[in-house]
């Protein structure tokens, strides 16, 4: 199953639902508001996509952190814990395929890429 990580009112996130649909792809969505950051999947999301791609530091919520929470940054635990805070920092989609792999942001080819 495609689990697809957000917020309900990101336009790339509508857009990207709106693909998922329109390509008959089944699968589910995670609000980041209404049910959290998934801290178990996280490093994992680190490891694979990097810091600097998962994080959205040209947004308004990186923009309006603090120079002190900004610089806190520095490694996946310091990361874990202002994306849990501040789950709006997190470049959004966050998509994991049916077979595991992540993917961040969206784009029509990277998603077209996806279908078998």
């Amino acid at each position: 199953m495609t689990t697809l990580y957000g917020i309900p009112n990101c336009d790339t996130v509508k857009k990207a639902r709106d693909w998922l649909t329109q390509h008959g792809v089944d699968y589910q969505f995670h609000d980041f508001k209404k049910q959290g950051v998934p801290t178990d999947l996280l490093p994992g999301w680190i490891a694979t996509a990097g810091l600097d791609t998962l994080i959205n530091r040209r947004g308004p919520t990186w923009r309006k952190l603090d120079e002190a929470t900004q610089a806190s940054v520095v490694d996946t635990p310091s990361a874990m814990a202002v994306m849990q805070e501040h789950s709006s920092v997190i470049k959004r989609p966050v998509v994991v395929w049916g077979d595991g792999t992540v993917t961040v942001g969206f784009s029509d080819a990277a998603f077209a890429a996806r279908l078998p």
